[in-house]
């Protein structure tokens, strides 16, 4: 199966297979798990924080984090392509009683920061109170320049805001601006992770911040079904994919940019109008191409790809140059 779907579909590697069933386990919730306490102390000292909490998903650890910065009838300023604004089902409004702010993102990822000071609302009991800016690095796989953080931070000082950052594919930004991680997470207050997208761990994601902020959100995982008992075979997975995984992402990074090169070359799809930096392509399709009947049709050769248009594409570990080429000839025999 060659699948460019999402980089969500990663299979776990033999060798972290073989730590997952060695995973000394306990029961979470009493908080004597001793893989996921060994991940949480790991993940808070790796990346600058003073506490850590594995969650079941990203959009857990982004829903807790709003959670945790914000009281009900508060409001979240973030941009309008955020993953915690458009995809993840409204949680933040329908759980946390958070009302949303979203900020028309520019070409490049980033949100205007005038916009942003323009949305804050006044001390008024008319209005939400703006207690926080949502930022997502990559979004639509694109890299924040640090630069723009550094001014974001600059920005929630001067207004007195949280600075939370949805890092689900955080590490492709740091490998593609070739820096340490702690360059990024040092201009926020908290920072989700995702563990099973291209780090290719099968399940979870870490929320962190300081031990405030943190237990916080722990109690309102548990109020949300998000307490796990023996979940430590699935953190084990997780810190082995922070130590094993994250200079190999340079490789879907220079797959994605060969991918792009291949789409270019058949006639009908255009990836130049798309900023390409990490591991996810987009390309404009020719409205002459019926891409669910194309999409169909690679099923049934065991490749899968999502059929919207414009078209997008993402490579991982599972995703090889000579699955790139199976896949234009395929592509190219059916278009």
């Amino acid at each position: 199966m060659i699948d460019f779907r999402s980089d969500t579909v990663t299979q776990p590697t033999a060798d972290m297979r073989a730590i997952m069933n060695n995973a000394a386990v306990g029961d979470d919730v009493y908080g004597d798990d001793p893989s996921v306490n060994q991940l949480e102390h790991v993940a808070a000292e790796r990346h600058g924080f003073e506490s850590a909490l594995f969650c079941s998903s990203g959009t857990q650890a982004n829903l807790l984090a709003l959670m945790a910065h914000c009281e009900r009838g508060d409001e979240y300023i973030c941009g309008q392509q955020a993953h915690n604004y458009k995809f993840e089902g409204g949680g933040a409004a329908v759980l946390g009683s958070i009302q949303p702010q979203p900020i028309e993102n520019n070409a490049d990822g980033t949100i205007d920061l005038n916009k942003v000071v323009a949305a804050i609302k006044a001390d008024d009991f008319h209005f939400a109170k703006t207690k926080l800016l949502s930022l997502e690095n990559t979004i639509g796989g694109k890299v924040l320049p640090l630069s723009y953080l550094e001014q974001a931070r600059e920005c929630v000082n001067k207004h007195n805001l949280a600075l939370h950052l949805d890092g689900a594919r955080v590490y492709n930004a740091a490998v593609k601006l070739g820096v340490d991680i702690t360059e990024i997470t040092q201009y926020f207050d908290s920072v989700s992770i995702c563990l099973s997208k291209g780090l290719g761990a099968p399940v979870g994601s870490l929320l962190l911040g300081n031990k405030a902020l943190i237990d916080k959100a722990r109690r309102w995982r548990k109020v949300l079904g998000g307490g796990m008992r023996q979940a430590g075979m699935l953190a084990t997975a997780g810190q082995y994919a922070l130590e094993n995984h994250v200079t190999r992402l340079s490789d879907d990074h220079d797959n994605a940019a060969y991918l792009a090169e291949k789409l270019n070359s058949l006639s009908g799809f255009d990836t130049t109008p798309f900023q390409i930096d990490t591991n996810i392509v987009y390309a404009n399709v020719d409205e002459a191409i019926d891409l669910k009947a194309v999409a169909n049709k690679l099923k049934e050769k065991n490749i899968l790809f999502s059929a919207g248009k414009p078209l997008r594409l993402v490579t991982h570990l599972g995703v090889t140059k000579h699955d790139i080429n199976c896949f234009i000839d395929a592509l190219a025999a059916e278009i």
